[in-house]
């Protein structure tokens, strides 16, 4: 084994014996069944939401103002470039 810091060629003895210690697979996860995994999962999506930080009001009407205004901007433009090709496609084939 190498002098090298994060070296990963061979686990130290200390981690060995305590990985041998755990006996079981899979975390805390390792003995439970479909529903219970599916518990686990519905409660970690719970707790990640309450880590949301939810826009006010003002500024939910605000985005949905921007966003409404981009759209409304952009139909504009597909549609003046789409009249622009069908004029030019009547002008080349007649």
């Amino acid at each position: 084994m190498t002098d090298a810091v994060g070296s990963i060629d061979m686990p130290d003895a200390e981690d060995a014996s305590e990985s041998k210690k755990k006996g079981r697979k899979g975390g805390k996860r390792g003995k439970k069944g479909p529903l219970g995994r599916l518990a686990v999962f519905y409660r970690q999506i719970i707790a990640e939401l309450r880590k949301v930080v939810w826009p006010t009001r003002s500024q939910l009407t605000s985005y949905t103002t921007v966003v409404i205004v981009f759209v409304v901007v952009m139909i504009g433009l597909v549609t003046v470039i789409d009249f622009g090709f069908q004029e030019a496609v009547k002008y080349v084939f007649g």
